[in-house]
């Protein structure tokens, strides 16, 4: 059985962590992509233990999906505007805060809201750098109207999305251009809501960024593009798996499938059934040319396994679905657990428990 193991303690560690940086501000806990793979309402049934309750997602159906799993009366925060009708409609039935980042996804809403004799919630959404939606700060104008000509859409709040690979001199240009644009909605008089920008990298590298709110996400999980001494989080997920073989090869044998390795003494090596295609190693690139084969070269050569209480060296390459280890050094036999990190948000064909 190849099991993905999520630490329950790794993970309120982590909560706890986040919260001490959010410094009592309230926290979007962001559950795009499965919650980074490490389960939607797993994921997000832990963090209302641990006292959040205000959630992000990014399709209807993971909204859809909360509210039928008993998150009835926690804030849902949609972080992509729609102008598709049949969306809308569900998303104000499942009392969503939807997002509008276009003129014409806030009409759309506004239209279908009064069609339907209702009020829809909904935070604007600033593009300050990112590219991927919402109206750029030159339009004020059609960002102003929103607020004037919308009767139907109570706006409760407004967000923007910071860089996360970004250095901090770039976070603070972007937020610049944010407090512009609410400072210029606040002296036309329109109260502007929840302000939101910092995500899990910046509330790390620039903690003046948190506002009103913060939108939090692969930080819970351990996976930040930041070190792990700056930021304290540990990494809340594994990949369990059985060992299929464990045999001896003499020296001058070869090992491995896209990177041939040759044995310079008997060595005892154990095949174990997992490799990239499960999410070991899959964020190296697997395409062809020099410097990407270099990449994976040394990105593998890192990877260890856990078996038992000691670590084994991986031989050659991950590969797709098989990974070979050496274990001269250590008392193993087919069946034995090997342990291996792994990012949640790679993980496929493993069956997944909180532990």
């Amino acid at each position: 059985m190849k099991t993905l193991v999520i630490d329950k303690q790794c993970l309120k560690e982590n909560i706890d962590i986040v919260k001490k940086r959010a410094e009592g501000v309230p926290i979007y806990a962001v559950l795009t992509g499965n919650a980074c793979g490490a389960g939607l309402l797993e994921a997000a049934q832990l963090l209302r233990e641990e006292g959040i309750v205000r959630f992000a997602v990014a399709e209807p159906e993971d909204a859809a999906a909360l509210r039928e799993g008993g998150f009835s009366d926690e804030e849902i925060l949609m972080l992509r505007s729609t102008t598709d009708r049949e969306e809308v409609e569900r998303l104000i039935d499942l009392n969503v805060v939807c997002t509008i980042g276009s003129y014409e996804s806030g009409l759309a809403l506004n239209g279908i809201a009064e069609s339907r004799s209702t009020i829809a919630e909904a935070h604007v959404q600033v593009d300050t750098g990112m590219g991927y939606g919402g109206f750029l700060v030159t339009d004020t104008d059609k960002i102003i109207s929103l607020y004037r000509y919308l009767p139907n859409v109570a706006i409760s709040g407004i967000y923007t999305q910071i860089h996360s690979g970004g250095k901090e001199k770039h976070n603070l240009e972007q937020m610049d251009r944010f407090l512009n644009v609410i400072n210029l909605l606040r002296r036309e008089g329109f109260e502007t809501g929840v302000a939101h920008a910092a995500g899990s990298a910046a509330l790390f590298t620039s903690p003046t960024l948190r506002l009103d709110a913060v939108r939090v996400g692969s930080a819970f999980f351990g996976r930040t593009h930041l070190p792990v001494k700056r930021t304290g989080l540990k990494p809340v997920a594994s990949a369990e798996v059985s060992i299929g073989d464990v045999r001896w090869v003499p020296k001058g044998h070869t090992v491995g499938n896209e990177l041939l390795v040759t044995m310079k003494k008997p060595t005892k090596v154990a095949v174990i059934p997992i490799g990239y295609y499960n999410g070991i190693c899959a964020g190296v690139t697997r395409d062809p040319g020099l410097f990407a084969a270099l990449r994976r070269w040394r990105e593998d050569r890192r990877v260890t396994v856990k078996i038992g209480g000691s670590r084994a060296k991986v031989i050659g390459r991950v590969g797709m679905l098989e990974t070979i280890v050496d274990v001269t050094d250590i008392d193993c036999i087919p069946g034995d657990t090997a342990v291996f990190s792994i990012d949640p948000i790679y993980a496929r064909g493993l069956r997944r428990v909180y532990r």
